[in-house]
């Protein structure tokens, strides 16, 4: 019912700032909650941060806290991630996922958007 399109991944250095997009479409009147995701191969896929769409309350996982800043517009259905002081081992596919209520669990969410390559140098 949503779709979810992410946007602004790239190579970067190690310390680099890049901010990602996650623009929504489609049935967006029943989503509450965007999530970003992120998963490095041979991993599982791991919660980074999520926006309330109503009240802007945001979540971080604590391997980002200080660093990443989850934000919206409203006016363009857009979440962002600004991402500073990236590491080497930010490096992964960024997802963006929508569901209608917060949770940090990958297997909760069933609206993904397609990802988006980060890759950060040393």
């Amino acid at each position: 019912q949503v779709r979810l399109v992410e946007s602004g991944g790239g190579l970067v250095q190690a310390g680099d700032s890049l901010t990602l997009s996650c623009a929504a479409s489609g049935r967006i009147f029943s989503t509450s909650v965007i999530s970003w995701f992120r998963q490095a191969p041979g991993k599982e896929r791991e919660f980074v941060a999520a926006i309330t769409w109503s009240s802007g309350t945001t979540n971080y996982a604590d391997s980002v806290k200080g660093r990443f800043a989850i934000s919206r517009d409203n006016a363009k259905n857009t979440v962002y991630l600004q991402m500073n002081s990236l590491k080497p081992e930010d490096t992964a596919i960024y997802y963006c996922a929508a569901r209608w209520a917060y949770s940090i669990r990958s297997s909760d969410y069933a609206t993904w958007g397609q990802g988006t390559q980060v890759t950060v140098s040393s």
